[in-house]
């Protein structure tokens, strides 16, 4: 919410500053299922869900072997997979659930002035908190620079975007200055250049100040409900008042560095589970929670950008993680990439049903009598 904690908060819920009870209280995981008690499990798509879990799982162990058995075989092979090695466990009847995705904008190689706005390269020195803080660490911040005098904040936003790291961050590519901070929630984006190349960028860290959506900020200043506040109002307002956007944006004191990613165009972003990620299959989770390649299955509905919602009953792959993702049933789904990806991603704030497959483990070895 793409690599290495690596997406930081992309979903729109995470700019949007939207919650719900259900990420407040820690649900507690009910006694397990049969695959017969989830609504449309024998017609989701089972080869799909395995290829994308092939990704994750260890690649010598034994479920990732039989993962390869079933996927060669094809036919009704994943799912008797799924069934024969799983047991679905429920974990929550009203989780949340967000959607993300990759942003596919303009961009140039040189600077346009005031219009444009730089994605920079990760500075030297960067580092990103340790579970256990070095000492010295700066209280409230998730990274600091090393230097000879120990560990030091970085600039926030505003002192960043005005030129106060210089060279030590340099300029990847250029964008307009919104959609520059778009795919800064999001996490990763390609960029279309003048002479049809297309540069793909993906997360490199970030500064490590706190993260402040700024879609509750512009709510209050335009005094509307922050639930009428949808992604769409809240970027198409920042392009429409470029004399004004500075400020609400800058609000968020939180800036990430990028860096180019050279995968096949063909290809999802890079997520913190480093492998490319899935459209329709991979799941950003709280790593607190849930290692990557758990096997989640969601069940809800989707609203569709042309009116209506679609029924979501779907395995999916822990695959990635973000800042904005906390808690046992809180889940950030993958779209995929440009314009059609990102209309359906940013209306996903849905109650879902949060089951876990878990992995059946092997019956005890039976001890023989003397």
């Amino acid at each position: 919410m793409v690599a290495g904690l690596r997406v930081l908060a992309r979903s729109a819920v995470l700019a949007l500053g939207l919650a719900t009870a259900a990420e407040a209280e820690p649900p507690a995981e009910r006694p397990a299922l049969s695959f017969s008690d989830l609504p449309g499990w024998a017609g989701d798509d089972h080869a799909a869900a395995l290829a994308a879990y092939r990704r994750t799982c260890r690649r010598n162990s034994p479920v990732c072997r039989a993962a390869g058995r079933a996927a060669a075989k094809g036919g009704e092979e994943p799912r008797l997979f799924f069934e024969s090695r799983f047991r679905p466990v429920e974990v929550s009847a009203s989780g949340f659930l967000t959607g993300y995705f990759e942003p596919e904008v303009p961009g140039s190689l040189e600077s346009a002035g005031a219009g444009s706005m730089p994605l920079l390269a990760r500075p030297a020195g960067l580092v990103m908190k340790p579970k256990r803080s070095p000492k010295g660490w700066p209280e409230g911040l998730v990274a600091a620079r090393r230097t000879a005098k120990g560990f030091e904040p970085l600039p926030d936003r505003e002192g960043i975007e005005t030129g106060a790291l210089g060279m030590e961050a340099r300029p990847l590519v250029y964008v307009d200055p919104v959609d520059a901070f778009m795919i800064q929630v999001q996490g990763s984006a390609r960029i279309r250049l003048a002479d049809g190349r297309v540069l793909r960028v993906g997360y490199d860290g970030k500064n490590g100040h706190p993260y402040t959506a700024i879609g509750k900020v512009l709510a209050e200043k335009l005094d509307v409900p922050p639930a009428g506040m949808t992604a769409d109002r809240l970027w198409s307002w920042l392009k429409a008042h470029p004399d004004e956007a500075p400020a609400i944006m800058r609000a968020n004191r939180s800036f990430v560095f990028f860096k180019p990613i050279r995968t096949d165009g063909s290809q999802g972003p890079v997520g913190g589970a480093d492998i490319p990620l899935t459209a329709g299959r991979s799941l950003a989770v709280d790593r607190r929670a849930w290692p990557y390649g758990t096997l989640v299955w969601l069940e809800g509905e989707l609203p569709r950008p042309e009116g209506g919602a679609a029924p979501l009953r779907r395995l999916t792959v822990a695959q990635d993680t973000g800042t904005a993702i906390v808690g046992r049933a809180r889940g950030d789904l993958f779209f995929g990439s440009g314009a059609r990806a990102g209309a359906e991603a940013s209306l996903v704030r849905t109650p879902v049903r949060w089951i876990v497959l878990r992995e059946k483990l092997p019956a005890p070895a039976r001890r023989r009598g003397r």
